[in-house]
């Protein structure tokens, strides 16, 4: 039997991505799209993805009670990507990333627990569980989140899975690390540095760029999420990641080199407040259920960079707007 799906912040970076992926791997699928279309949700992508028959976009925000309630009903799967996820925005104003990813995530999850939505994915961050300087953190280590985004992302986590504790509801929660592709909003420090390479600007580059990630690209993350809605258990927490972690500077060189510049491109600037050191996860329980990455970082680096170059339309207007 088909199954419908409810995707929020689907017009967002990795949420519209998840929909091109479960459109093409679940064709049968139905998806309503529930995207407030603030600064990261875009128009244009929401367009794209209206060439679907079998997607539709409804513009609204999770933090509206009364249109969640009259959403919800209906949906098999409910996969909640919509929230603000912005370190540097969450610092300078916290107050969205409170409202939207605490509360609006307890008005959504409420509602799929009363109108009994089969399954709730829950798609969360490695940041909840704040610098891991060595080893890898699995899904039972402390949460030390260090930014207002972060600490809200932790509060949800833990909202959601009280549905599970309290109802038996079920649910599963994902982190993940850092994704790169197609889509993303141009504040983010890939796109950011592409896009101001390719309009002949610096890029900005934290403290003295040792500071480590681990970039999952966005195919990958979405292909581990539909995997998690048949087989991941519901209550759990899965953790997602390419396990390849890469200091920011060396980042930045790849991206210098593919577009043929230099360190003099570098500007560097004062390290960021509470900037943890190192994100890493342990992801064995989800290779345990066959999961694993398919792509290879310095490819798909290549092929993301040349999306964006070939892909102004999409990305100059928000440029602009921001």
């Amino acid at each position: 039997m088909a199954r419908k799906y409810l995707v929020t912040g689907g017009a967002g970076f990795i949420g519209s991505n998840f929909i091109r992926y479960l459109i093409e791997h679940e064709p049968d699928a139905t998806v309503t799209n529930l995207d407030a279309l603030t600064y990261a949700g875009v128009s244009a992508t929401v367009a794209e993805l209206d060439d679907f028959p079998n997607h539709h976009f409804v513009k609204g925000d999770i933090r509206d009670a009364e249109l969640i309630d009259e959403l919800v009903p209906g949906h098999d799967v409910i996969v909640h990507f919509a929230a603000e996820s912005h370190v540097d925005r969450s610092i300078s104003g916290p107050e969205p990333f409170l409202s939207t990813n605490v509360i609006g995530t307890g008005l959504l999850i409420d509602a799929a627990h009363r109108h009994q939505v089969q399954r709730f994915i829950h798609v969360s961050t490695d940041e909840v569980y704040g610098s891991v300087i060595e080893g890898f953190a699995p899904e039972n280590a402390r949460l030390e989140p260090s930014s207002p985004y972060s600490s809200s992302k932790a509060s949800s986590d833990l909202l959601v899975r009280s549905y599970h504790i309290t109802h038996g509801y079920d649910v599963v929660v994902t982190r993940c690390t850092n994704n790169y592709g197609p889509y993303q909003f141009p504040e983010k420090v890939i796109p950011l540095f592409v896009t101001n390479l390719l309009d002949e600007r610096r890029v900005p580059l934290y403290g003295d760029g040792h500071n480590e990630r681990d970039w999952l690209y966005v195919e990958d993350h979405c292909s581990a999420l539909h995997l998690l809605v048949d087989q991941g258990v519901a209550g759990e927490i899965y953790n997602i990641g390419a396990g390849a972690q890469l200091p920011n500077l060396e980042l930045t060189r790849a991206i210098l080199e593919h577009l043929g510049k230099d360190d003099s491109w570098i500007e560097w600037v004062p390290d960021r407040l509470g900037h943890d050191y190192r994100y890493a996860v342990d992801t064995s329980k989800l290779t345990a259920l066959g999961w694993s990455p398919a792509h290879e970082f310095a490819a798909r680096l290549e092929d993301t960079i040349a999306w964006y170059r070939d892909r102004r339309d999409w990305w100059e207007p928000l440029r602009r707007s921001t």
